[in-house]
């Protein structure tokens, strides 16, 4: 069919929710990395991209259930899901209690946030490896630029 994609598991895998999940993963990617490289210049880009990416909730949770209900295999679900609980915690974090816990660091707060987000980009990134490694390569090149202009941002004390 040429809608899906087949996996060794012979299990037919919704493309429109392959292709959604890798849109929102590079697009999570060039998002942090613009907001990490406007911690260094003050401005305020970076809630308009903390916005941005928990908005991105909406197509990932579209993927999800894409995947749940074609049977997909458990890596293509789990990322999408990964996400979602870090957008919740974002939005609790970040915009209803708003906590700071960044500097000075709040391991407590900080070490799920970081898990989760990493993870997440991780989780929805790997699968495309076996489906479309083109894809995949942009996606590692993405992720070269948020972890690039994360460690710019540390570099200036504002990571």
């Amino acid at each position: 069919m040429p809608g899906e994609w087949t996996l060794e598991t012979k299990v037919k895998t919704p493309r429109r929710a392959i292709l959604t999940v890798w849109v929102v993963v590079n697009l999570v990617n060039i998002l942090q990395a613009v907001g990490f490289v406007s911690r260094v210049s003050g401005t305020q880009i970076q809630r308009a991209a903390g916005i941005a990416i928990a908005g991105l909730a909406v197509p990932a949770t579209f993927a999800l259930v894409e995947f749940a209900r074609s049977g997909a295999d458990r890596r293509f679900l789990i990322g999408p899901a990964v996400f979602d609980a870090f957008v919740v915690m974002q939005l609790v974090v970040e915009y209803w209690l708003e906590v700071e816990f960044r500097s000075p660091a709040m391991p407590a707060v900080l070490v799920p946030y970081v898990t989760l987000f990493f993870g997440s980009i991780i989780l929805m990134g790997a699968p495309m490896l076996r489906v479309n490694r083109r894809l995949w390569l942009v996606t590692v090149a993405t992720t070269a630029a948020l972890l690039a202009a994360m460690l710019f941002a540390m570099s200036r004390g504002v990571g």
